[in-house]
């Protein structure tokens, strides 16, 4: 970092802290965190209460006798069902890797010559990319809905994964974290002879990748959580989510159910977000300032 943006951020010299502060920090940063981390213990306890825990009142937060009949129960219900388990999982996986990965390559090749080029028209179409995240998914519904309806891709895969494509928040960051890759880089590269897309697939994805981690956590746990809305009619093509969801619906006897349902979606973002978490903390950490 040059001079300047050191004097800016403070970090011309170490921090001076005395070993009490630092430890009040802690300790205070470990109690924001321990509210954080509450919810998601509370749902793994509840996944394994048997129902007479479940409704005990005032409730309890961990589990007294943990039983697996919860997972039992999802089990044989499942498996009972006219449309295999291993199709819904199909189905969710097929939108949710292709989708995640579509709109990394698609938002990365688009925010590349804006961040990197100046043509005409370049900064209208980035003003249109920072207006589009002023709207909300709900304000677009139905004009995505007739698009979706006039290619003829209602009750298809390709009706959730087409528009999951075009998320503008994706573009957007790529855009200003492609910004702070040296100029000097890209021109090194051009005079050793490499095309654009050798810049782009060797220099600049790698250079980016905090980036494009990031927006894989944001981006997945979205459509690994969708349940085809209006888009996707037929059983055969619906996701996890939804025939998870549909077994919930059952009442009070199926509370158990419920909760093990709860825990199972969740795992997976919660997962992938550990692998990654350290890229998308410097993601955050970095974004905005340049070298």
């Amino acid at each position: 970092m040059t001079s300047k943006v050191r004097a800016v951020f403070g970090m011309s010299r170490k921090l001076n802290r005395s070993f009490t502060v630092s430890l009040m920090l802690f300790a205070l940063l470990a109690l924001f965190g321990s509210f954080m981390v509450l919810p998601l213990i509370y749902t793994v306890n509840n996944a394994f209460k048997p129902l007479d825990e479940l409704f005990i009142f005032p409730p309890r937060f961990w589990v007294n006798n943990p039983t697996m009949e919860n997972f039992a129960d999802l089990i044989n219900l499942m498996g009972n069902s006219w449309v295999p388990l291993s199709r819904y999982i199909a189905n969710t996986l097929i939108i949710t890797l292709l989708g995640t990965a579509g709109h990394i390559l698609l938002a990365s090749a688009a925010a590349y010559p804006l961040a990197k080029y100046r043509f005409p028209g370049s900064k209208v179409l980035f003003t249109i990319v920072i207006l589009s995240l002023m709207f909300s998914p709900h304000v677009t519904a139905i004009p995505n809905y007739m698009v979706m309806s006039w290619l003829g891709w209602i009750n298809t895969h390709a009706s959730i994964i087409v528009p999951s494509l075009a998320f503008s928040l994706g573009l957007f960051l790529m855009k200003q974290f492609m910004e702070q890759i040296p100029d000097a880089l890209l021109e090194a590269a051009k005079i050793d002879g490499a095309n654009e897309y050798r810049i782009f697939w060797s220099i600049v994805m790698p250079n980016v990748k905090p980036a494009w981690l990031t927006l894989m956590i944001l981006q997945f746990p979205a459509l690994w959580g969708t349940d085809g809305g209006s888009f996707i009619y037929s059983e055969n093509l619906k996701t996890l989510h939804y025939a998870l969801s549909q077994i919930t619906q059952g009442g009070i006897a199926r509370a158990g159910v419920g909760a093990a349902v709860a825990l199972l979606l969740m795992i997976v973002p919660i997962v992938l977000f550990i692998i990654s978490q350290s890229s998308v903390m410097q993601t955050m950490a970095t974004s905005g300032m340049k070298e």
